[in-house]
């Protein structure tokens, strides 16, 4: 039979029986009449409030699942840009300074060597084929008309009177 609830068939007890008669009853019997009548006012709200929660759940879940809009998308395209660039950079500066440590542990090394040729002749000619920076540009004559009479009676001395170190 129609109710109240929407036109829906909803089922019910058509015999009433006294509260003393229930609580006589086997417990199987008990619940197969307790199934069909109406719940207590206290398990109704707690019914009515779980319903609630299911329904703001499901809302909820159907917001998170939503897709995504236009906005949000370019948005985290211009996020996912940016950060690509900051790593780039990042990579771009360490092999920067990979490369700056290694010329200067080459320079300290063969700055080492120089000074521990037995002779001045001997570090002065390895300074000249392996310079301890490696330039790019080609200077000129850097020696002043000094320098470059001193070097050249080094470079002419066979004898190494000049250079030789005492040991």
């Amino acid at each position: 039979m129609p109710d109240d609830n929407d036109g829906k068939f909803r089922a019910q007890n058509w015999k009433k029986i006294p509260e003393q008669k229930l609580h006589k009853m086997n417990s199987v019997s008990r619940s197969r009449y307790t199934a069909y009548e109406e719940p207590s006012k206290q398990v109704a709200e707690i019914q009515e409030a779980t319903k609630k929660r299911l329904v703001e759940e499901k809302k909820a879940r159907a917001l998170k699942n939503a897709p995504p809009t236009m906005e949000e998308l370019v948005e985290k395209r211009q996020h996912a840009q940016l950060i690509g660039q900051l790593k780039a950079a990042e990579a771009r500066n360490r092999i920067r300074i990979m490369r700056l440590r290694y010329h200067a542990n080459r320079g300290q090394e063969i700055n080492h060597l120089i000074s521990c040729q037995p002779s001045a002749l001997k570090a002065v000619r390895l300074q000249a084929l392996v310079p301890a920076k490696s330039d790019l540009t080609e200077h000129g004559d850097t020696l002043e008309k000094l320098s470059r009479d001193r070097v050249e009676a080094l470079l002419n001395d066979n004898t190494n009177l000049m250079t030789q170190r005492i040991s």
